[in-house]
C-alpha cells in the first residue's frame, strides 16, 4: 500500500475548497456526476476509434444512497484509471485529465464531448465528505482494481483492491454538517437540477411500472415490477438539428422544461452556431405578462449540457431575462461565480449574439408572416420595448418592427405611423402629436372626445410605455406623445384659432373661488377653457408630464413620487350654457349645489366619483327632479 501527501501548493487547499472556491455546496452532485460522464464519453470515443475492443455494453452511470451508512456512491462503467493515473490525477491537483484528454483527441471529441474537471471538480467531494474513497480499474488489459482514500487532509492511501468491473466508484462518507444530502429526495432535487439534461444516462433508485404478463393458463394480467429510475433526457431537443424537429418536438421541450407552466409559447428561436465560439440553444417566447418581473430566471445556462445557472441577468442583456429556454456552450465556464460570469469575454460575446438572433427572428417573423405577428403583438410588445429601452443594438434594429396599435385595432410601424397622422395631428409648432391611451375603459369619455375631433388615438397600456413614450420622443425632435386625458380634447393638439369666451373676466374671477371651495386643492386646480357649447359643462384633466413623471418612477421599481398625490385640472368650459346659468344664479344655496353637481359628473366621467360623494351625487340627482 503506497501512502504520501496530495501534492497541492498549499497545505489549505481542503479549508479553500469548502469554504471559497464553490459558492454553493450542493454542486459537488454536479461534479462528480460530470466526471462520471467524461469517464464514459472517453470509453466511447476509445471503442470509436478501435483503441479499445472490449465489451462497451450499457454504460450508465449510478447514484446509491446508504442513509445508515451515511454514504454517498457515484458509479460509471467509463474508461478508469490505473494506479499511475490515480496518482497524476488525483494526487497532483494541478492535472487534469480532460484537458490532457482533449489535447490528445481533440478532434474525435464532437461525437462525444468532454465536460471537463477531474482534478478540481472532484475534490468538491470534501465540501460534504469527512471521508472519500475512490475505487478505479482502468479499460487497459490486465488492469487491477485501485483503492484510494483520503479524510480531507493531505494525506491519502493508495492500494490495490480487486474490482470486478471496468470503471470509478466515488464513496463520499457524508459529513455531520451534510446530512441533509442523506434524503432521496434531495438527491433526486439536485440530479434534476443539474444533470437532467447530461448524454449518459443516470439511474437513481427505482420506480414502479405495470406490465401485462400471460400467467400459466394464457390469461393476460397485470403486474407491478420495480426498475431502475432513469432521471435524464440524454439528447434534449437543443443538441438535435432543426431539421429532425416538428414544432411539437419544440413544444413538448419546452413542458419538460416547464412543467408547471400553462400557456404554450408563441415561438422560438434554434440557436446553433460553431463560430467564433460554439452555442447552441432554443429560446422561447413566452406571452408576457404585464407584471413582467415574475418572467425572469427562466432561461438556464448549461456548459456541455450540465446546468450551470438559471440566474442569468447581467449574463444575457436584461430584456432577453424575460425569455425562457435553453443556452449551452462550451465557453460558458463551469466552476465560476455569476459575477466572474459577467465579466468573462467569451460570455459577453456570446450575450450579443443572441441579442442579433433575436432581432433577426423577430424581422424575420414581421416581414414574412405580418399578420401573424400582429396576432401575437399584445404578447410580445412588452419585452420588445423593454429591448428598444435598455438595448442601444436591439433599439436600432427593432424600430422596423415595432409596431403601434390604436383603438380600431389597426397597427403601424413607427414609420407608417407617422405617416398616418402628421397631416391632421400637427401642431402649431409642427409637433406631429400621438395621442395615446392607457386605460380605454377609465379613459373612454377621452377617448371618445379626441375620436370625434378626428384625432387618432394610440392604445399603451404595458407598465413601460411611459419610458417607451419617453424614448421616442428624446429620438424625435418633432414628435410629442399626450394621453387622450391629459388636456381637453379642443386643447390636447394646440392649434392657431382660439375660440372667444362667453364669460368676462370678472365673471371668472367671481366663481372660481366658488369652485375651488368644493374641491381638494392638494390634487386639483381650476382653470377656464373657451371651448364648444357641445363639450361638457367641466372636465377632468390630468397633465401629461407630471403623470408621466409619476409611472416612469413606479414602472422603474423606484416609486420616489409614490407618496405625491395625483394632480389634476378641473377644466371649466366658459362657453357652455350650464356654466352661465350658474354665474346667473342669485340662490347661494342653489348655485353651490349646481356647482357640486357639475363638478361631480365631471369625476365620475373621470371615474373618480366613490365613497360617501358617490352616494351624496346620486340623492342630488334624484331631489333635482
Amino acid at each position: 500500500m503506497q501512502k504520501g501527501k496530495i501534492n497541492v501548493q498549499t497545505e489549505n487547499i481542503f479549508p479553500i475548497i469548502k469554504k471559497f472556491l464553490y459558492s454553493d455546496h450542493e454542486i459537488f452532485l454536479r461534479e462528480l456526476v460530470s466526471n462520471a460522464v467524461d469517464a464514459t464519453q472517453k470509453l466511447k470515443t476509445m471503442a470509436s476509434l478501435g483503441e479499445y475492443k472490449g465489451e462497451l455494453g450499457d454504460p450508465k452511470i449510478e447514484i446509491k444512497v446508504d442513509k445508515e451508512a451515511k454514504t454517498i456512491t457515484v458509479s460509471d462503467k467509463g474508461i478508469g484509471m490505473t494506479t499511475e493515473e490515480v496518482d497524476k490525477f488525483i494526487n497532483q491537483i494541478a492535472f487534469s485529465s480532460a484537458e490532457e484528454w482533449v489535447s490528445k483527441y481533440k478532434s474525435e471529441t464532437e461525437a462525444n464531448p468532454m465536460i471537463g474537471h477531474f482534478g478540481l471538480g472532484f475534490y468538491s467531494s470534501f465540501m460534504v465528505a469527512s471521508r472519500v474513497e475512490l475505487h478505479t480499474k482502468s479499460y487497459k488489459k490486465n488492469s487491477k482494481g485501485v483503492l484510494w482514500t483520503c479524510d480531507g487532509t493531505p494525506e491519502f492511501s493508495l492500494e490495490e483492491k480487486p474490482k470486478k468491473t471496468r470503471g470509478t466508484d466515488v464513496i463520499l462518507h457524508i459529513a455531520e454538517d451534510s446530512e441533509e444530502f442523506l434524503e432521496e429526495s434531495r438527491i433526486s432535487e439536485l440530479l434534476n437540477k443539474y444533470c437532467k439534461f447530461l448524454p449518459v444516462e443516470i439511474i437513481f433508485g427505482t420506480e414502479k411500472e405495470t406490465k401485462k404478463e400471460k400467467d400459466e393458463k394464457g390469461e393476460e394480467k397485470e403486474v407491478t415490477v420495480e426498475k431502475p429510475r432513469l432521471i435524464n433526457n440524454t439528447r434534449p431537443a437543443w443538441t438535435r438539428k432543426p431539421t429532425d424537429l416538428s414544432e411539437e418536438d419544440y413544444k413538448s421541450f419546452y413542458r419538460e422544461l416547464y412543467p408547471m407552466s400553462f400557456d404554450e409559447p408563441l415561438f422560438h428561436i434554434h440557436l446553433n452556431v460553431d463560430y467564433p465560439f460554439e452555442l447552441t440553444g432554443i429560446l422561447y417566447f413566452p406571452k408576457v405578462k404585464q407584471n413582467f418581473e415574475v418572467q425572469r430566471d427562466k432561461i438556464q445556462l448549461y456548459c456541455n449540457q450540465v446546468f450551470v445557472t438559471d440566474s442569468v441577468e447581467g449574463i444575457v442583456p436584461d430584456f432577453l431575462t424575460l425569455l425562457h429556454g435553453v443556452i449551452d456552450s462550451p465557453d460558458i465556464p463551469l466552476n465560476v461565480s455569476r459575477s466572474f460570469l459577467q465579466s468573462d469575454s467569451s460570455v459577453k460575446k456570446i450575450s450579443s449574439h443572441i441579442t442579433k438572433k433575436v432581432a433577426d427572428k423577430l424581422e424575420e417573423l414581421f416581414k414574412n408572416k405580418r399578420e401573424d405577428f400582429e396576432a401575437k403583438w399584445d404578447d410580445i410588445k412588452i419585452f420588445i420595448e423593454y429591448g428598444m429601452i435598455s438595448d442601444e443594438k436591439f433599439k436600432e434594429r427593432a424600430k422596423k418592427f415595432c409596431l403601434l396599435k390604436n383603438t380600431d385595432n389597426k397597427f403601424f410601424t413607427l414609420d407608417e405611423y407617422r405617416d398616418h397622422i402628421k397631416t391632421n395631428q400637427a401642431d402649431k409648432d409642427k409637433k406631429i402629436v400621438h395621442l395615446y391611451t392607457t386605460d380605454q375603459v377609465a379613459q373612454h369619455s377621452a377617448v371618445e372626445a379626441a375620436r370625434e375631433k378626428g384625432y387618432d388615438v394610440l392604445v399603451m397600456e404595458t407598465p413601460i410605455d411611459s419610458h417607451f413614450v419617453n424614448m421616442l420622443e428624446s429620438e424625435q425632435e418633432d414628435v410629442s406623445f399626450v394621453r387622450v386625458d391629459a388636456e381637453v380634447a379642443d386643447k390636447l393638439i394646440k392649434k392657431e384659432e382660439e375660440m372667444p369666451s362667453k364669460l368676462s373676466d370678472e365673471q371668472k374671477e367671481k366663481l372660481k373661488p366658488l369652485i375651488e371651495n368644493q374641491l381638494d386643492q392638494q390634487s386639483f386646480q381650476v382653470a377656464f377653457e373657451n371651448l364648444s357649447e357641445s363639450d361638457n359643462p367641466m372636465i377632468i384633466t390630468q397633465p401629461e408630464f407630471m403623470r408621466r413623471m409619476k409611472d416612469m418612477s413606479a414602472a422603474g421599481g423606484m416609486n420616489y413620487m409614490g407618496n405625491l398625490p395625483d394632480s389634476y385640472m378641473l377644466v371649466v368650459n366658459a362657453n357652455h350654457p350650464l356654466v352661465g346659468k350658474v354665474v346667473e344664479e342669485s340662490d347661494e344655496e342653489r348655485r353651490d349645489k349646481q356647482i357640486r353637481q357639475l363638478i361631480d359628473l365631471a369625476m365620475l366621467a373621470k371615474n373618480l366619483l366613490k365613497g360617501e360623494q358617490l352616494t351624496r351625487f346620486v340623492k342630488r340627482s334624484v331631489d333635482l327632479f
